[in-house]
């Protein structure tokens, strides 16, 4: 018995597989040699078409001041900001002359007592110098005062030698008398040449003295200048903030040592305006061609996806950088964040609005591209459609098409820009609403569908 009704079940779906044949090829088409298309639809529309070129880049701020230090030591405390005496960290408001660190300054302030100690000495020597000044000219003058009195006593002993002979002439006096005058004026006359070396030797020591002035002048200035540079290098252990901005990077921390060598250690990153920001975007050779100075820029972040931000290109830079034998040039945005919703270094989506047309049809560039084949074509217009592929294979005259009943019909249009995804259309034959084909979707009929088998995506059936 269970023999019997398993080859009862056997026969049973044979015959179930044969009834069904009938069904399968029921909705074969004679007209179009195969099964009726399902047909993918589209509407015309019009509104404003928007010709844009798609880049990406960074969003930067407009002005970076990268604070460093002057001077080695140890960071020993942070400074406060205003508002709420907190230590300056991330994101502080920061005005010019904020205190932003303070550097470990002892070695510093003796540096500035010594360079002070210096210089009283330097004064001091000065002062000494200025004083032996003094004392070369007095000696200056007492020995030219000693040289005229030795001249004086010259001409004295020339006069009484003069006399002597006189009178020794008029034996009136004895050839010693004439002798010893002659003696006298001698001597006054070597005490004449030794008091006009003395003259020249209080010159020479009135010039030393002078040099010395001079010397220590430059021993104060030497002196001077050693105490404002202790004093400069002691003020630089106070890192000061020197405009007006945010704190977008403290790169330091307390006890940490700042080495300063030939590069400035960098301590803070504080941007001046974050109300104002740019996009630093990288554009194709092939596009920047369609970058102008002024243009429009449309962008999106990918922190904030409800909101489409704008923008202005400002500048095209000209060092074009090469990466893997790709030339891209960097455009500079302008970008208003007045309201502070973008934050530095977000990575931008950008659209470069390359023309703008007002009020004209847009259809999928699928819409122009699709083409039936013949049988689809209706009979009123397939002869002419028929000679015109002919004429042209493979470049119909553009048109898009129509569903009428279970065949497709043309309408003639003109094509205009596109941006890839649509294009712009127009004809005497063509209105907003219309309904477009796009593509064809072959369709068998309900009832010979395979449960077991996957759907397709929702098409839209030919209409009758």
């Amino acid at each position: 018995m269970r023999f019997l009704s398993g080859r009862l079940l056997g026969i049973l779906a044979i015959l179930a597989m044969v009834a069904a044949v009938p069904l399968a090829i029921r909705r074969f088409s004679p007209t179009t040699g195969g099964l009726h298309p399902a047909f993918r639809e589209a509407v015309v529309e019009r509104e404003d078409f928007r010709l844009s070129m798609a880049g990406t880049g960074t969003l930067e701020p407009e002005e970076v001041v990268d604070v460093g230090a002057q001077v080695a030591g140890i960071i020993r405390e942070f400074g406060r900001t205003a508002e709420s005496e907190r230590p300056i960290d991330y994101g502080s408001v920061v005005e010019p002359g904020t205190v932003l660190a303070r550097i470990d300054d002892a070695l510093y302030r003796e540096e500035v007592e010594l360079a002070k100690a210096d210089l009283i000495g330097a004064e001091a020597r000065k002062r000494q110098a200025e004083s032996g000044v003094l004392q070369a000219q007095a000696n200056l003058q007492r020995a030219k005062a000693d040289l005229e009195q030795q001249k004086a006593r010259q001409d004295q002993a020339g006069r009484d030698r003069q006399r002597a002979e006189q009178l020794y002439a008029r034996n009136s006096a004895a050839a010693q008398d004439v002798e010893a005058a002659q003696l006298a004026l001698l001597e006054s006359g070597a005490a004449v040449a030794i008091g006009e070396a003395a003259v020249r030797q209080a010159e020479a020591s009135v010039d030393a003295a002078n040099v010395a002035v001079v010397a220590a002048d430059a021993a104060v200035l030497r002196a001077r200048a050693t105490l404002r540079k202790a004093e400069t290098n002691l003020s630089y252990t106070t890192i000061t903030s020197p405009i007006r901005g945010v704190i977008i990077d403290r790169r330091v921390n307390i006890g940490q040592t700042v080495v300063s060598s030939l590069n400035a250690p960098s301590l803070f990153l504080i941007a001046k305006d974050l109300g104002r920001l740019q996009i630093w975007a990288s554009v194709n050779e092939a596009d920047i061609g369609n970058v102008r100075v002024g243009q429009k820029v449309t962008f999106t972040v990918d922190a904030i996806v409800d909101r489409e931000f704008t923008g202005t290109v400002g500048q095209i830079r000209l060092n074009a950088s090469m990466i893997q034998n790709v030339v891209t040039y960097t455009v500079v945005i302008g970008v208003d964040n007045s309201d502070h919703a973008l934050l530095p270094y977000m990575t931008t989506n950008v659209q470069f609005e390359v023309d703008v047309h007002d009020d004209v049809l847009l259809v999928p560039v699928a819409a122009v591209r699709w083409r039936p084949r013949l049988e689809l074509v209706h009979p009123d217009v397939r002869a002419d459609w028929g000679e015109a592929a002919e004429e042209s294979p493979g470049r119909q005259p553009p048109a898009v098409w129509v569903i009428d009943g279970d065949f497709v019909r043309p309408v003639p249009v003109t094509v205009g820009a596109n941006d890839w995804t649509r294009t712009e259309i127009s004809g005497s034959g063509v209105e907003p609403g219309m309904r477009v084909v796009v593509g064809e979707t072959p369709r068998v009929a309900a009832d010979t569908v395979n449960p077991f088998m996957p759907k397709l995506a929702p098409t839209t059936p030919a209409r009758k």
